[in-house]
């Protein structure tokens, strides 16, 4: 799928649904022991440390929202969805993306207050042990992502994983705010950092934001997947040609359809027996695929699909 890491062992729908709602609690466990560090140390009078607050706040937010989402997605298909509920990662992630945003102007209009009017920063030590503290718990979290993302290819956990790993930036710019305002008397320091912060969760909103939308709008799979499927099929040499490959992602699943031209004299049983065996071939690398392979006569097809989808094949 759209973002699975080539060397990892793409995994089933049921190992699926296993590891993103383990990453998912695991994030908010971590983002409520974030808030509870960040909000007992609050007397550094750091704007910067402020921002880190609201800002994991937001990830606890962000995290119950993608929590619920995997564990609607992971839902089996039923009577009224029949082609499941993955999309529902999709939107867990623009919510994510928009509460990001939010996060971003909220520290960008605190930060910007207070390079007019700086504020010493005091207890300055505390507050970067704390920040530290930070950032080896959530680089803790980010490598399980990491590895559940590479797995999976779930776009709530490459969305949640994006955000975090943004956040380590931020700690560190946050880090160096503190010192240089504290300790080298640049006042204007810790205030830049925290622009800093709201700049880098502007890009990580719209890089959210874009993967979500293109998972919504059924996106195709790259170029060298859609190649690696047609090598999978026409693998058999009785399969003459593959027309028409459309590919789409549903949270878990994959869904692929394309035409195979066959021998126009063999059996209803022979062909059947083609895609079948096509079939199982894709399927051994895409676990998670539904796939639908529509058998046409070599050189005596007619065209039936609908003529706006046609004319990209």
């Amino acid at each position: 799928m759209r973002g699975v890491d080539k060397a990892a062992s793409p995994a089933n729908s049921a190992d699926h649904a296993r590891l993103t709602t383990r990453a998912a609690r695991l994030s908010v466990a971590v983002a409520t022991l974030l808030v509870g560090l960040k909000a007992w140390w609050l007397e550094s009078e750091s704007v910067g440390m402020f921002a880190s607050l609201a800002d994991s706040a937001l990830d606890l937010l962000a995290s119950v929202v993608i929590l619920l989402a995997v564990r609607y997605a992971a839902a089996p298909p039923d009577r009224e969805h029949r082609f499941g509920h993955g999309k529902a990662e999709a939107f867990a992630g623009l919510i994510q993306a928009g509460i990001v945003g939010v996060s971003a102007l909220f520290i960008g209009v605190q930060s910007v207050g207070r390079l007019f009017d700086p504020r010493p920063v005091t207890h300055a030590g505390e507050s970067i042990a704390v920040m530290l503290a930070s950032i080896v718990l959530t680089a803790a979290l980010v490598a399980v992502q990491t590895y559940v993302a590479r797995r999976t290819g779930s776009i709530a956990t490459r969305a949640d994983r994006l955000h975090y790993a943004g956040d380590i930036a931020a700690n560190l710019a946050i880090i160096l705010g503190i010192a240089l305002s504290a300790w080298l008397a640049v006042s204007w320091a810790d205030a830049a950092a925290a622009f800093v912060v709201a700049a880098w969760l502007v890009w990580g909103a719209i890089r959210i934001w874009r993967e979500a939308a293109d998972h919504l709008l059924d996106r195709e799979l790259p170029d060298d997947q859609r190649d690696r499927i047609r090598a999978l099929a026409e693998q058999d040499g009785r399969i003459l040609g593959v027309r028409e490959l459309r590919t789409r992602t549903s949270g878990p699943y994959l869904h692929i359809q394309f035409h195979a031209e066959l021998d126009p004299d063999i059996s209803l049983i022979a062909a059947h027996s083609i895609v079948v065996e096509a079939e199982t071939r894709i399927r051994a690398e895409f676990p998670t695929a539904d796939i639908i392979i529509h058998a046409d006569p070599k050189g005596r097809a007619q065209s039936h699909g609908h003529k706006h989808f046609e004319r990209f094949q």
